[in-house]
């Protein structure tokens, strides 16, 4: 196995303008096209860090704490905050700054669960992280209850089929 990485080594940020085709009647963006961005963001940056393709395993949690507005600019940063022997947890935020004046607002946040896999599609060993930011080492440390939280529900999904 490889050495851990830094965290900014994968570190990615994608910048976007709010469209009218991504709106909804009220001018403020479709959660699902938000939720395409994040899982978008977060595939780059778990690529980035392991150096393989990836597949999304979960989305633990979706955090829209404010909307973005046709004719905003939508930003959303990615960064892999634990790992596991094949998998990734990626923290994705996004922000939404309004033309006019610069402001920026945190319109969501999220947590997804990436896999890195081989050519054939099975899941392959990644590189440990070293989180580097106040917040990235907090998410760190409570990877292990997420983890936790997580197998639990599959467990849940599973005996109701």
């Amino acid at each position: 196995m490889t050495e851990p990485l830094a965290a900014g080594v994968a570190r990615t940020i994608q910048t976007k303008l709010v469209l009218p085709p991504d709106t909804n009647h009220l001018g403020t963006i479709f959660g699902g096209t938000v939720l395409a961005y994040i899982d978008e963001i977060a595939a780059i940056t778990a690529m980035r860090h392991s150096g393989k393709a990836v597949v999304t395993a979960s989305i633990d949690t979706v955090n829209f704490l404010s909307s973005a507005k046709v004719g905003d600019i939508f930003i959303l940063e990615g960064v892999v905050i634990s790992t596991g022997r094949t998998s990734m947890e990626v923290y994705v935020k996004a922000e939404c700054q309004q033309i006019e004046n610069g402001k920026r607002n945190l319109t969501t946040t999220a947590i997804l669960t990436m896999v890195a896999v081989d050519i054939d599609g099975k899941p392959t060993p990644v590189a440990g992280v070293i989180p580097e930011t106040l917040a990235e080492k907090e998410l760190f440390k409570s990877a292990q209850e997420r983890k936790q939280r997580r197998m639990k529900v599959n467990e849940f999904a599973k005996e109701l089929c």
